[in-house]
């Protein structure tokens, strides 16, 4: 039997590559995947996730790309969060007031960041966050986040399905296993979006912080 990359080759794998005007999307990087005492917590993966958008925030910046933060926003109840609220016990650590609920540490929203209150895995549904971008002229996202098989993946499916040529950083994802995050970055490369590295997301920045110099 084939390995998975073999059995794919030639049948998925096209590249659609970076459009003329991305925005840069940070998903749910919240405090509650960093607490140890949190059954959300991720590990050595969301660390990592963490550091590299960052990275890429601070790069996004120079080059003039629109930054989005999306976060958790429930009642108190629950109650907006449906069944997924019914079926994910531990996304109480996103009711009002928690700690847990709240950005992670060391990534604060700037004044001139977008934060996208959602209440489902897509940072796409329920939420104006497509309208938006189609309004400020953007054709393509780039996704980061947490976690890889939960809401970078709803919202990379997402992306597609509203337009947009979609990108997902592989080390700026994370998740609670490395099993299920190789797997979707898999899937999501194949279907749904470019899969592409760090060093190549921040080149592409490099390039647009260029073109902005020489324009002023």
């Amino acid at each position: 039997m084939s390995g998975a990359a073999e059995n794919y080759a030639g049948v998925y794998d096209r590249q659609v590559g970076f459009g003329a005007r991305p925005a840069l999307v940070l998903i749910d990087f919240a405090h509650a995947y960093y607490d140890e005492a949190c059954p959300l917590f991720a590990g050595p993966g969301a660390v990592r996730a963490l550091a590299a958008a960052l990275d890429l925030r601070a790069a996004a910046r120079a080059a003039g790309v629109p930054v989005v933060l999306t976060r958790m926003a429930l009642h108190p109840s629950g109650i907006d969060g449906g069944r997924f609220f019914e079926k994910a016990a531990p996304l109480e650590a996103f009711l009002p007031g928690r700690a847990t609920a709240e950005f992670a540490e060391g990534l604060a929203p700037e004044d001139d960041e977008l934060v996208v209150p959602k209440q489902y895995p897509s940072a796409f549904f329920g939420t104006s966050l497509a309208s938006t971008l189609h309004a400020m002229g953007c054709d393509s996202v780039i996704l980061t986040g947490l976690t890889t098989s939960g809401c970078v993946r709803a919202s990379c499916v997402d992306a597609m399905s509203h337009g947009f040529r979609t990108l997902v950083v592989r080390e700026a994802c994370g998740d609670r296993h490395e099993g299920p995050h190789e797997a979707n970055l898999f899937d999501m490369n194949a279907k749904y979006a470019d899969v592409i590295g760090l060093d190549a997301c921040l080149a592409e920045f490099e390039r647009m912080a260029g073109h902005v110099a020489v324009r002023a």
